[in-house]
């Protein structure tokens, strides 16, 4: 029997290269856009925990870490309704988060869309869409072909972090 949480299926950066590229540089470009780096790593992680795509947790969690964010509201992460740690914005964030990544046949709800519009400008609500959008393309990249968690930590500068 084949342990695959350290076996990969693929590794897909090999091919369709400069498709990835493309994709990798409208992550960045989406970081760039002015969103709080914390926010964003919150809802990459949140998008990730849904989908059950370890390295991207594993990748997320530390960039958080590197951005500043303290180790327990990443704990609480998965109760953030439930937990006193995040503010009406991240709240807002991370039920848009949840609407998106769980789309089923009814749609998108009225309900954390408002709550979205309540604390994003229209523009930062488009680029936060784009960023969950991104995050779940990425998380079903890894999901499929399992790249194994930390592999990258070197190269993206993650090692800084300090979890392993």
């Amino acid at each position: 029997m084949t342990d695959t949480a350290t076996t990969p299926r693929l590794d897909y950066h090999g091919y369709s290269t400069e498709r990835l590229m493309q994709l990798e540089r409208l992550s960045v470009d989406l970081h760039a856009a002015g969103l709080e780096a914390t926010l964003l790593d919150l809802v990459e992680i949140r998008a990730s925990q849904l989908n059950g795509c370890a390295f991207c947790i594993d990748m997320h969690s530390k960039s958080a870490k590197l951005h500043g964010e303290r180790e327990l509201r990443l704990y609480a992460l998965p109760a953030w309704r439930e937990s006193p740690l995040f503010t009406d914005r991240e709240r807002a964030a991370l039920a848009w988060t949840e609407a998106l990544t769980r789309i089923d046949d009814s749609g998108v709800p009225d309900e954390p869309f408002e709550q979205a519009r309540s604390q994003f400008s229209e523009s930062e609500l488009v680029d936060l869409t784009l960023v969950i959008s991104v995050i779940n393309a990425w998380n079903r990249l890894n999901v499929a072909f399992r790249p194994v968690p930390g592999s990258l930590d070197v190269h993206l500068g993650l090692s800084a972090a300090g979890l392993r």
